[in-house]
């Protein structure tokens, strides 16, 4: 059998690359990250690291946040077919209609979208900080795209904004159903029931917490809690119980698994570090309107 972890690292000190990899890849690909995290965490580190490659593993949204960043680094997306649905789902047309009728809103845009929609939006977010994002832009009314269940629940914490949503979702979270909940609630009735803000309304209140998947790792470190129901990808699952084995995680019903995420193996950033593929590559143009909105987004917490 090939020696996958043996390879990749003497590639990556060739190249001065580092590997970014997001919480819901598989866990092999989890185990060979240079800097394992949600979208916020890795956002920054993308910002800031020192080297030459970014290898991103996760999906092209991602990456191309990376290159929207760290313009002057080279950024490989492992495997060209991983993409985002929720991020296909909104286009320009779609962006500049909503902003054509509410030319008073600022546009805060969700980081699941691509270069172009970032480019025409005022400020970007995560699932870790939209609430804050919502709450502090200027102005009372707010565009919010594309993740509906995202925008809904920022807008009820924020009471006193306007927020008008689009009709985009995560196919995995927006899966999620109430009934799981309750009836995971029920099976382990001395568990905490942690939920991702992507997830539909009705779902977001019956959790004990509503966390970004790095909201949850931090939620988990600090709990007295033994046992938790975890309602997200499957991936972040198989970290928590790495990271914590003296206590117990399940599923918020049957496992919820994006396919995208899971496509990258480690053979893939092999053969991204050596063949250089498949590199980022955005208009000089889009680059300058998205960074505006990511560095906002980079000074709100998460």
């Amino acid at each position: 059998m090939t020696d996958w972890a043996a390879k990749i690292e003497e590639l990556t000190f060739r190249r001065n690359a580092v590997i970014l990899v997001h919480n819901y890849q598989v866990e092999s690909v989890q185990l060979a990250a240079g800097h394992l995290g949600d979208s916020l965490g890795l956002s920054r580190v993308a910002a800031e690291v020192e080297a030459d490659v970014i290898v991103f593993c996760g999906v092209k949204f991602m990456a191309e946040t990376a290159k929207i960043l760290s313009p002057r680094k080279t950024v490989l997306l492992p495997r060209l077919d991983a993409g985002c649905p929720m991020a296909d789902m909104i286009t320009l047309d779609d962006l500049r209609h909503l902003k054509a009728r509410y030319p008073d809103a600022t546009v805060v845009t969700y980081v699941n979208s691509s270069a172009e929609i970032k480019a025409e939006s005022d400020v970007c977010c995560t699932s870790a900080n939209a609430v804050e994002v919502v709450r502090n832009v200027e102005g009372r009314r707010v565009i919010f795209v594309p993740d509906r269940n995202l925008g809904a629940w920022a807008a009820r914490q924020v009471p006193e904004k306007e927020v008008i949503l689009f009709e985009g979702y995560c196919y995995v979270h927006d899966r999620i159903r109430r009934e799981e909940v309750e009836a995971a609630r029920k099976a382990y009735p001395g568990a905490e029931v942690l939920v991702h803000p992507e997830a539909p309304m009705e779902v977001l209140e019956l959790a004990d917490a509503v966390c970004s998947t790095g909201g949850m790792l931090r939620h988990v470190a600090a709990s007295p809690a033994r046992e938790f129901v975890v309602a997200t990808e499957e991936g972040l699952l198989e970290r928590l119980r790495r990271e914590n084995p003296h206590r117990s995680f399940f599923s918020a019903g049957r496992p919820k698994i994006c396919s995208n995420m899971k496509r990258t193996s480690l053979g893939d950033v092999v053969a991204a570090l050596e063949l250089n593929r498949y590199e980022i590559e955005i208009d000089v143009e889009t680059i300058r309107g998205a960074q505006v909105a990511l560095r906002r987004m980079l000074d709100y917490a998460g």
